[in-house]
This record gives structure tokens, C-alpha cells and sequence, in this order.
């Protein structure tokens, strides 16, 4: 696979937008019976974007961030509701943290991942990975915590390739995650990133009915 070369630099009115500008990316690529995966909740509506322009299956991954304690948005791993838990051990090591100080926030948050599969999967079979091409969006990466959890948890179920792909990244956390991925794609690598949603206008919170509703009026539209 041809791997693009992000711009240093580009803003975002919201989700969609940023979708266009990823999907122009992808698909200039050639793709082997692709299937696109949002990873909720940020990542659906880049990923309706893309699916769309790949003529795509659309389905959902999720991965949810573990907080420090005393400290819940400082995140130091991540969990899925199926695939291993994930931790940060430099983080670990630099906060004095054992697995097993967050063993009960790792069980609550695979519970509430289980939980969130259980919402957007209701009444949908999810979309068969092996063999397949199996593209990761999300609406950036910070630290690729969350992202490392959903790529190990989904390679278990043997695609062919998996690519994550971003309209935004820290380019440190890009390199870092070439290793769990067969590809890291980026629309733009600033090197002076400090949060995902400084790179664009709007960047509201996405609730667990908006992602149903994407997932709903996509699957409506294919054929």
C-alpha cells in the first residue's frame, strides 16, 4: 500500500468536512473489498464521509479510554468490549501505577464499551473483517491510546490489512501507531498539536442517538 504524505497544516469546519478531506485521500488508494469502521463516537461521521466515497460497508468499532485515578481525562490506557486492555506503562511507571490500581476502571469501562456495542449494533449484523480491508477512522489522534486497543482487538479477527486513517494527527503518536498498523494515514501532521480540536471549527460532543442515526441513514442509502 502507497503510503500519502500528510500537509503540515489544515482547519476543519466540523466532522463532515473533515471526512470529505479524508475520503479524497483514500480513495486515490486502491482498496481490496474495503469495509470502513468508525470508532465511536468522534469517528462515524468522518467515517460516513468515507464510506460513502469508497462505495464502503460502514460499521462501528469502540474503544474506551482508562483515566488515571483522581485524574479521569488523563488517560493511561484504553479497552474494548472484547480485545486485551491496553495500558501506557511510561505513564504508569511516571504516575507509580500498577494494572492492577486500575483494574475496576478497566471492568467499568469494557462494561460501558459492551454497552455502547450493544446500542449501535441493535438490529445490524456486523460486517464480516476477514480477508478484508478494514479502514479505522477516527476524528484524529492524540496519544493513539484508544486507537492501539481497537487496531490489536480488531486484527484478531484476521483482515488483510487494517489502516487507520485520520484527517488530523500528533505526529509523534502516528509513528508510534505504524506499529500496530499496516498503514497510519494522515490528511495533515501539525507539528505544533496539542488537541484533536484545535484543528477544527466545530467540535461538539457526539451522543449515542446521533450515532445510530448515521449508522441508520447509511445503511438506508446502499444499495
Amino acid at each position: 500500500m502507497t503510503r500519502k504524505t500528510a500537509i503540515t497544516e489544515r482547519f476543519y469546519a466540523d466532522r463532515s468536512d473533515a471526512g470529505r478531506a479524508l475520503a479524497e485521500m483514500l480513495k486515490e488508494m486502491d482498496w481490496v473489498d474495503p469495509v470502513v469502521l468508525g470508532l465511536a463516537r468522534g469517528g462515524v461521521p468522518v467515517a460516513v464521509e468515507v464510506a460513502s466515497a469508497l462505495h464502503a460497508p460502514l460499521g462501528v468499532a469502540v474503544a474506551r479510554k482508562i483515566g488515571a485515578p483522581g485524574r479521569p481525562e488523563f488517560g493511561v490506557g484504553a479497552v474494548t468490549p472484547y480485545g486485551p486492555v491496553v495500558l501506557d506503562e511510561r505513564s504508569l511507571r511516571l504516575l507509580g501505577l500498577t494494572r492492577d490500581d486500575l483494574a475496576s476502571t478497566s471492568a467499568r469501562e469494557r462494561e460501558e464499551a459492551l454497552r455502547r456495542l450493544g446500542v449501535y449494533q441493535s438490529g445490524r449484523d456486523p460486517e464480516r473483517l476477514e480477508g478484508r480491508d478494514v479502514i479505522v477512522v477516527d476524528d484524529g489522534l492524540a496519544t493513539g491510546v484508544t486507537a492501539t486497543a481497537a487496531l490489536r482487538s480488531l486484527r484478531e479477527s484476521g483482515p488483510r490489512t487494517l489502516t487507520f486513517a485520520v484527517p488530523v494527527c500528533a505526529p509523534p503518536a502516528a509513528a508510534a501507531l505504524r506499529n500496530e498498523a499496516d498503514a497510519v494515514l494522515c490528511v495533515s501532521e501539525p507539528p505544533h498539536f496539542q488537541a484533536v480540536g484545535q484543528w477544527y471549527a466545530d467540535f461538539s460532543q457526539i451522543d449515542d442517538d446521533e450515532v445510530v442515526a448515521l449508522l441508520d441513514r447509511y445503511s438506508g442509502v446502499q444499495p
